[in-house]
């Protein structure tokens, strides 16, 4: 269990990230090639990855460098995932390579008491090596995190809303009362599951709330408690629950809806614009408009124009009848 303890400062002081962060996004997704946990919910992106990733010859650089460095555990280096990183890809390298080489061979050091380093990992404190290191990780984004920025952005962008719209009702609390059932707000402290027994006092610092596309199951938060306090956690709730290999529970919204405004009704579940509506179901995009428009009467979902583009999320309702059908129910007015 993680409790972060807040005062009235930290209150005042905490804040929600403008977008994703792309390094912690490079953790997450290497993680993810550790854990069958949640791979349903990652399907396509992981055959993508793979192949894209066999195409560009990364596959032995993954296997070697990247996945001991970064091992889905109750640690790995925080330098690898640095503040900066708010600023972009490039400032996080960048941030990367001014790390100090005492505080890299000292996360070395954790790794290998934690979990194991890769013998060659102390060399990491040269700057040559980490330029090494940094060229691999930009590659790897290329091939494996960006070709999917702009669905993280639309989801990002809706979280977003959701959780501003928290904070106009409730305040700080209100958003921080938002984020479960993960997370749940006990005032004044915010706990959630974690692989360790840690307690984190701000300390009047406050909190960066980050919405991360690629993060499973529960939060992460720096080890270090003197670095800025900084809490990753997962667009992807409940609603998505890990289900049957053989998606049974989404047959009665198959027969209700249709396979293909079942499958839009599914890919708005955190937000999703009309391409990405196009792309889950299998449809043209003028097709999804259409869908899209029938769930809307529907009132299964709410649509915003955001610039040139429309973001899609649920209504209440329609996050109901998804979940009821997730979990083997009968769906609202299905009979």
């Amino acid at each position: 269990m993680l409790r972060i303890h807040f005062s009235e400062l930290d209150l005042a002081r905490t804040r929600l990230a403008a977008g994703s962060d792309p390094l912690w996004e490079i953790a997450a997704s290497l993680h993810r090639f550790q854990s069958r946990k949640g791979r349903w919910a990652y399907a396509a992106w992981y055959r993508s990855a793979r192949l894209h990733l066999h195409r560009k010859g990364l596959e032995r650089p993954l296997r070697t460098v990247l996945l001991p460095l970064y091992p889905r555990a109750a640690y790995f280096p925080d330098f690898l995932t640095p503040v900066g990183a708010d600023g972009g890809l490039e400032a996080g390298l960048e941030t990367i390579l001014a790390t100090p080489a005492r505080r890299v061979r000292h996360e070395m050091t954790l790794l290998d008491r934690t979990v194991g380093a890769p013998a060659w990992a102390g060399r990491l404190a040269d700057l040559d090596t980490r330029r090494e290191l940094v060229r691999l990780l930009r590659e790897y984004h290329d091939v494996v995190v960006a070709p999917y920025r702009d669905q993280t952005r639309a989801r990002v962008e809706a979280e977003r809303a959701a959780r501003c719209r928290a904070l106009l009702d409730g305040g700080v609390e209100g958003m921080l009362g938002s984020l479960g059932p993960r997370i749940r707000w006990r005032p004044p402290v915010l706990e959630m599951s974690y692989p360790e027994d840690r307690d984190l006092y701000l300390g009047g610092r406050g909190l960066t709330l980050v919405p991360s596309y690629f993060t499973w199951g529960q939060p992460v938060s720096f080890a270090d408690p003197e670095l800025p306090p900084v809490l990753w956690y997962p667009l992807l709730d409940d609603l998505r629950a890990p289900e049957p290999e053989d998606d049974a529970p989404a047959r009665p919204l198959t027969t209700l809806l249709g396979r293909a405004r079942a499958a839009a009704l599914n890919a708005a579940v955190a937000g999703a614009t009309t391409g990405e509506l196009a792309r889950a179901a299998g449809v043209s995009v003028s097709s999804a408009s259409r869908h899209a428009t029938a769930l809307r009467d529907a009132g299964l979902i709410t649509s915003i124009r955001d610039g040139a583009r429309v973001l899609h999320t649920l209504t209440p309702v329609g996050a109901s009848m998804l979940r009821a059908a997730r979990q083997g129910r009968a769906v609202p007015g299905g009979g």
